[in-house]
């Protein structure tokens, strides 16, 4: 089978940020996400299709609705899109006595309790996988980036696989399931991988290669449609994109930039280095498998390893020490200096899980204080 790779200009930015609807009151999920789509269709003059508004999107679940950016140059243009997004949603939701809320999962929540869009490709996906996929109660945010060029999607992914801990750490805010704390800092990270689509990306050796791996998942009915492969990582043909799809959901706008910003500027520096004539270094599948359970575990205190021979170091030291300050002249380029320099920030004060044990073990562990936590997070940052 041919997948036909659109053409995308090199490092544009799609941004996609999936939020809980919640209660104002209670925290609890809330499945009014088909009416709040329905309303503001009703609102929009050139609505996409029948189904959905062109930046606001149903998901999996009726208590979730997904906000995304069209093809932006800036973090700072796709960050604006997001806060449109947000107070186009708001609009109806406030009204209704919902809030938003994001982080990797609801702390509470009884998974098997929240009702599915109803879609056929929904339905199938129940159908198929069962209690894992009744389990479904994540949140996460996607960046895509523009390559330019087909060649470039398989050394990118290899790449960014080689980052996985890192935006899982910064991401990592998933820490309670069903009222328990798991002792993971990204509960979300294990929960999603369960899906027989999920988790890790494999190692193409060529498009070609991809391209019948591609073929045999369709064969075989493992999927009907390549948007059905839902890895960590992904190349994206229809769009011309690599996708990031590993982080938690993220709770400020400030933060879903400074992994956008960090996403694009490793793209930028992957496809430099391939224009340069040089290859992107790989890792052993078994490193980049205990890469993610380390920070899926134990977050911004992972200790991750950084290349075949085994060299390790604290993610937060590999970050500040080696990533950062290589990527900034990277950063000036694309102009998403500030939202780069907001990754410290995100270590300095903790990732979204240390937050919210903190606001449970202030509030004698009661998960609504949380859930209000995260609230006015969304709305007012930090």
């Amino acid at each position: 089978m041919n997948i036909d790779f659109a053409h995308s200009a090199r490092s544009t930015l799609g941004v996609e940020w999936e939020l809980a609807l919640v209660d104002r009151r209670s925290g609890e999920l809330v499945s009014v996400g088909e009416g709040v789509l329905q309303d503001l269709k009703s609102h929009h003059p050139e609505p996409k299709d029948d189904d959905e508004h062109p930046h606001v999107k149903q998901e999996l679940l009726l208590n979730t609705v997904e906000l995304v950016t069209g093809v932006c140059t800036t973090v700072d243009q796709a960050k604006d899109e997001l806060a449109g997004g947000l107070e186009t949603v708001r609009a109806v939701t406030d009204p209704m006595g919902v809030e938003l809320f994001c982080a990797g999962s609801h702390p509470f929540a009884a998974p098997r309790s929240q009702p599915v869009t109803d879609k056929a490709r929904y339905a199938k996906l129940i159908d198929r996988t069962q209690w894992w996929g009744q389990q479904m109660v994540i949140y996460g945010v996607h960046v895509h980036v523009g390559l330019g060029h087909r060649d470039k999607a398989l050394p990118v992914l290899d790449g960014l696989v080689n980052y996985f801990p890192h935006f899982q750490a910064l991401s990592a805010s998933s820490p309670y399931w069903a009222g328990e704390d798991t002792g993971y800092a990204s509960q979300r990270a294990l929960m999603f991988q369960q899906l027989p689509t999920a988790g890790l990306p494999y190692r193409f050796p060529s498009w070609a290669a991809y391209e019948d791996n591609v073929q045999d998942m369709l064969t075989t009915g493992v999927i009907d449609v390549d948007s059905e492969i839902r890895w960590d990582v992904r190349p994206v043909g229809r769009l011309g994109t690599i996708e990031m799809r590993v982080c938690d959901g993220l709770a400020t706008l400030e933060e879903v930039g400074a992994i956008a910003a960090l996403t694009q500027c490793l793209v930028e520096e992957f496809s430099t280095v391939l224009d340069e004539g040089w290859t992107i270094p790989t890792m052993p599948p078994w490193h980049i498998l205990e890469n993610k359970w380390r920070a899926a575990r134990y977050g911004l205190d992972a200790i991750v390893i950084l290349d075949a021979a085994g060299r390790e170091m604290l993610v937060t030291e590999h970050l500040r020490e080696h990533v950062l300050n290589r990527l900034e002249p990277v950063a000036r380029r694309l102009g998403c200096s500030k939202d780069l320099a907001a990754i410290e920030g995100i270590i300095q004060r903790g990732a979204g899980y240390r937050r919210q044990r903190r606001i449970a073990a202030e509030n004698d562990d009661d998960l609504r204080a949380v859930v209000m936590d995260g609230i006015q997070l969304l709305r007012n940052g930090y």
